[in-house]
């Protein structure tokens, strides 16, 4: 948009714009702090599940030595 009209004018229209940007800014960075706890909760959560997977492979996983032989021998 082409700036014509007084210095004055032409001041304020440049203020009401940087108003609009740090306006725009700090919704953005107000966003992406969001974004960050939020990954950081499902990183934590992704961590326990993986820990409670291995625990559970773990406790259902059976050595074929401790099972008694088959009827048949």
């Amino acid at each position: 948009m082409a700036m014509s009209g007084s210095l004055e004018d032409r001041l304020t229209e440049l203020e009401v714009r940087l108003a609009f940007v740090d306006d725009t800014v700090n919704s953005l960075n107000d966003t992406v702090a969001a974004h960050d706890r939020l990954l950081h909760e499902l990183l934590t959560a992704m961590e326990r599940m993986r820990g409670e997977l291995v625990a559970a492979r773990t406790a259902l996983a059976h050595d074929v030595h401790d099972e008694p032989p088959p009827p048949h021998y």
